[in-house]
This record gives C-alpha cells, structure tokens and sequence, in this order.
C-alpha cells in the first residue's frame, strides 16, 4: 500500500492550463494582448452607452422646446385675438404662422438627425459588443487548452470571424422615430394652421 502512495505521488502529474500558458512566453503574450484588448473594448462600449444616453437627453430636450413653443405661441395668439376688436391682428397673422412653420421645421430637422445619431451609435455599439463576445470565446479557448491552443490556427480563425462579419441591411420599417416625427410635424402643421383660422 505504500509503494503504490509512493508511485502515485512520484508520477508527474499534467500542469493546469494556466501554469502552461505562463511558462511559454507566446501564448502568455497573446493572453495579455487579448485581456487589454477586452477591457478597451468595455471602455468603448461605456463611452458608446454614455453618448447614447446624451443623444436620448438632447432629443428629449428638442421635445420640450418644441411644445414649449407652440403652447407659449397658441396662447399669446388666442390672447391677442380675444383683446384685438379692429382686426388689426388678422392683417399681421401671417408673421407667428411664418415663425411657427420655421421653427417646426427645424425641430422636427433636428430631431431626425438625432435620431438617426442614436441608431448608428447603436448599430456601433452592437458591432463591440459582438467584438467582445468572440474575443471572451477565444480567451477562454486559450485558457482551458493551455498548450494545445494553436496560435495560429485559432488567431487566424479570430481574424476571419471579424473580417466575415456580415452586417445585414435591415429594410427600414415603419419606426417609432418616423412615427414621433411625423406626429410633431403634424402638431406644427396644425398650429400653423391655426394660427391662420383664428386670425
């Protein structure tokens, strides 16, 4: 019974993955470049999430000044209206609906572009986060074969998996961004359009 406590503990036993991946200098180095590689990409994805949330505040910005706007407008109009017993205000009505139409024109221009901002800062946050996952699938590839990660094999697979990356072209729908767009220029409209019934 000793002798076989002896030779189980005299049999070499198989290094840990790791312990591989740390006596041989090219797969430690590929290791390394990989882990700054992973956290540069969860700076940009934080930076991508902190430029969307801005854009979701400017757009929400343009939102309140829009109807900011034509409510201060509609009331100073009906207040005109109902003191003006010479029809001196009809003559001159041309002047809010002129600044209305302007104003709403470059609101609703504005929030576009915003829009459209927001889902390409998506679309690019997306394309990291699919850069992350295949990278944390590669780094745990290394890290449970140890040795038997083939350098170049495996890179060679990584580069390929990026560069085969097909983005699909989604057909543009009916969005909720078209739908709010819409909707604030048909409040525009129909303010101008008031502003030339009640004058």
């Amino acid at each position: 019974m000793a002798d076989e406590i002896n030779q189980a503990i005299m049999e070499p036993r198989i290094a840990h993955p790791l312990h591989q991946i740390a006596s041989t200098p090219s797969h430690k180095l590929l290791l390394k470049q990989w882990i700054k590689e992973e956290e540069l990409i969860l700076n940009r994805l934080s930076l991508k999430e902190t430029q969307i949330d801005s854009v979701r505040k400017e757009i929400t910005t343009l939102f309140i000044f829009f109807f900011l706007f034509h409510s201060i407008s509609l009331i100073l109009l009906f207040n005109s209206s109902s003191t003006d017993r010479h029809a001196l205000a009809c003559r001159r009505s041309w002047i809010p609906s002129l600044c209305s139409l302007c104003f709403s024109l470059g609101i609703i221009w504005a929030i576009r572009y915003k829009t459209d901002t927001e889902g390409h800062l998506e679309k690019l946050m997306e394309r990291e986060k699919e850069d992350r996952k295949l990278l944390g699938k590669c780094i745990e590839e290394l890290k449970k074969k140890g040795l038997e990660f083939d350098l170049l094999k495996e890179v060679d697979a990584l580069r390929r998996a990026k560069s085969m990356r097909v983005e699909a072209k989604v057909v543009k729908k009916w969005q909720w961004r078209t739908a709010v767009c819409a909707t604030v220029h048909g409040g525009g409209g129909g303010c101008f359009c008031s502003f030339w019934l009640l004058n």
